[in-house]
């Protein structure tokens, strides 16, 4: 499959697999700008990418692992959605779990990249046929 993008900065990177398609699901976005994390503060860190996503397709974006484990570097709207009719530029909300200051490099791996398929439906209104689980939830399976 192939998507339109346009990169919006002179250093944006394409997004890549870091051990190609055959072994990745995900595709590693860069910064283009230094940019301080400071704990507790969620920041805007811009990719310099505009992607074209067909309709049926959303974008997903998704905490590196290494981040998060080493540096507890996360996304708190993990997985974050880009539309198909969104064009403007791919920005990931970071967020510092840890206790001192994060510095993010331009080119650094920030954030992994899904390209998912998605259902378009529509609700017809009536009652719901029952089933051995009933209204059972939020830990009713037990441990």
């Amino acid at each position: 499959m192939q998507i339109r993008l346009k990169r919006l900065h002179p250093d944006a990177q394409l997004p890549q697999y870091a051990h190609g398609p055959e072994e990745d699901a995900g595709m590693d976005l860069q910064s283009v700008e230094d940019v301080t994390l400071q704990p507790r503060i969620p920041v805007l860190v811009p990719t310099g990418l505009a992607i074209e996503l067909p309709p049926g397709f959303e974008a997903q974006l998704r905490p590196r692992s290494g981040l998060a484990l080493r540096h507890a570097i996360t996304l708190p709207n993990a997985p974050a959605t880009i539309d198909p009719g969104y064009r403007g530029e791919i920005r990931i909300i970071l967020l510092n779990l840890g206790t001192e200051p994060y510095q993010i490099h331009k080119g650094d791996r920030i954030a992994q990249m899904i390209i998912a398929r998605y259902e378009s439906i529509s609700w017809i209104e009536s009652d719901l046929a029952d089933s051995t689980r009933g209204q059972g939830g939020f830990g009713s399976s037990g441990r």
